[in-house]
């Protein structure tokens, strides 16, 4: 049971550990890598925009 359990888990392709890279594909089919510093960028930008809530 155990090699079937394993089997399954090497074949799933949602395996997080595969996925090593990300890229957005623009107007042409280019595929342009997502760096950190462009989420950074997104989660700063992202963080201007908030507006918490206010205390109750």
């Amino acid at each position: 049971m155990q090699a079937l359990q394993t089997s399954v888990l090497t074949d799933n392709v949602f395996d997080m550990s595969a996925v090593h890279a990300a890229a957005l594909v623009d107007e042409n089919g280019r595929e342009i890598p997502i760096t950190e510093e462009m989420i950074l960028s997104a989660c700063d930008e992202l963080m201007k925009l908030w507006h918490f809530p206010c205390a109750a």
